[in-house]
C-alpha cells in the first residue's frame, strides 16, 4: 500500500504502517501532552497491537491453505491483510474469516484470567486500567467483526456459508445486499443517536458494493485466457532511456504505461503518473530511477481471472505478459473492460453461476 512505512516482518509477512496512522498517533500525543494525560497513547498502541494479531490470524490461517499474504498494513480504521487471492473453497474462506475474530476472543479470554476472572463494567472502556479497556475493546472487536456485512469478517462468513448452497457470485450478491441493508439501518440510527454510525454505514455500504463488483468481474472473466484480452501493439522503454524518450512516446500515442526492458527482460513499468511527478520535481535521472518494480507478470495461457487476482492493489494499471522470458503483450484494466464490453455486445457473457469450464 502506498504511503506506508515498513515495520519489519513476521513469518515472512511484511508489516507496515500507513502514514495516516502515524498522523493520528502524533495527534493523540500532542493532545495528551496539552491536557497533561498521555494514558490514552499506550492503550492506543496496545489496541492496534491486538488489531495486528487479528490480521496475522487471517494470514496464518490462509497460509495453511497455500495462500500467501503479501503484507499487513495498519490504518487508523484498523488493519488490512493483503492476501494474493481469496480461498475458492467456501469452507476454507470460512476458517480464514473466523481466524481474526478468534484471535480477539483469545486475547479477551487471556485478559479475563489475568484480571482475576471478573468482567469490568462497560463504562471502563473509557476510563479503566489499560488491561480492563483492552479486554472490553477485544470483546467489542470480536462482535463488531462478526457483523454479517462486508468488509467485516462476518460478511465473508455469511458468504462462505451461503456458497455451500448456491453459486459463489449469487452468494456474494446476497451477502452484499444484507450488508447494505445493515448500512441503511446504521445510517438511520446514526442520525438520531451517534454520528459515528453514519461513518460506519458509509464504510459498510462501499465495502459491500466493492465486494459484489469484484465477484461479478471474477465470474465474467472465468474461463478466459490472458491472450484473449491482452494488448499486442505497444511501445517499450529501455532501462537506460531518459525521461524525454518517455515523454515522446506518450505524446505520440494513447499508451500511458510503458514496460521497461533490460535487453529482453522486463525489469519494471514506468507509469504516466510517476513520469509527471518526476517532471514536476525537475528530476531527470532516467527511466530506471522512477520505474515501478513491484509489478506482477502474467502468462498468455493463464486464466484472466487468476492474473487479475494476482495484481497488487498498489501496482500500476499495466501488467506485462511474458512467455519464455520474452514480453509478448500487456494487460491493462482499460483493455479488459473493453474486452468485456465487446463480449457483452456479442452476447458471449456467461450467465451468472454458469460453470465456465463447461461453456468454453
Amino acid at each position: 500500500m502506498t504511503w506506508s512505512l515498513p515495520l519489519g516482518s513476521v513469518a515472512g509477512i511484511r508489516l507496515q504502517v500507513h502514514f495516516t496512522f502515524l498522523a493520528l498517533l502524533a495527534w493523540m500525543v500532542v493532545r495528551g501532552w496539552r491536557h497533561g494525560d498521555l494514558s490514552g497513547v499506550p492503550f492506543f498502541l496496545a489496541l492496534f497491537g491486538c488489531v495486528l494479531l487479528h490480521e496475522l490470524g487471517h494470514a496464518l490461517m490462509a497460509r495453511r491453505f497455500g495462500i500467501v499474504t503479501s503484507d499487513i498494513t495498519l490504518l487508523p480504521i484498523g488493519g488490512v491483510a493483503r492476501l494474493e487471492r481469496m480461498p475458492e473453497n467456501p469452507r476454507q474462506e470460512l476458517w480464514v474469516a473466523l481466524a481474526g475474530p478468534a484471535v480477539n476472543l483469545a486475547i479477551a479470554a487471556l485478559l479475563f484470567v489475568i484480571l482475576g476472572g471478573q468482567l469490568p463494567p462497560v463504562d471502563r472502556i473509557g476510563g479503566g486500567s489499560i488491561l480492563e479497556r483492552l479486554l472490553l475493546a477485544n470483546i467489542t472487536l470480536f462482535f463488531f467483526n462478526l457483523l454479517p456485512a462486508f468488509p467485516m469478517d462476518g460478511g465473508r462468513v455469511l458468504r462462505a456459508l451461503l456458497a455451500t448452497r448456491m453459486p459463489y457470485t449469487r452468494a456474494t450478491q446476497t451477502a452484499a445486499t444484507v450488508g447494505q441493508i445493515m448500512a441503511v439501518l446504521f445510517g438511520f440510527v446514526g442520525f438520531f443517536a451517534n454520528p459515528l454510525l453514519i461513518f460506519i454505514a458509509l464504510f459498510v455500504w462501499i465495502g459491500a458494493a466493492q465486494e459484489a463488483s469484484m465477484a461479478q468481474m471474477k465470474a465474467a472473466l472465468g474461463g478466459i485466457p490472458v491472450r484473449a484480452a491482452m494488448l499486442t501493439d505497444f511501445a517499450v522503454l529501455g532501462a537506460g532511456d531518459g525521461l524525454d524518450r518517455a515523454v515522446d512516446l506518450i505524446l505520440a500515442g494513447s499508451q500511458l504505461d510503458f514496460p521497461v526492458l533490460d535487453g529482453e527482460t522486463v525489469v519494471g513499468v514506468l507509469t504516466r503518473d510517476d513520469l509527471l511527478h518526476a517532471l514536476a520535481r525537475k528530476q531527470n535521472q532516467g527511466v530506471r530511477a522512477i520505474m515501478r518494480t513491484d509489478v506482477a507478470a502474467a502468462e498468455p495461457g493463464e486464466m484472466l481471472a487468476a492474473a487479475m487476482q494476482r495484481r497488487p492493489e498498489n501496482a500500476c494499471r499495466t501488467m506485462p505478459v511474458v512467455q519464455g522470458g520474452r514480453l509478448v503483450g500487456l494487460l491493462t484494466m482499460e483493455n479488459v473492460g473493453e474486452f468485456l464490453a465487446i463480449q457483452a455486445a456479442r452476447g458471449e457473457r456467461q450467465a451468472p453461476g454458469q460453470d465456465s469450464s463447461k461453456s468454453r
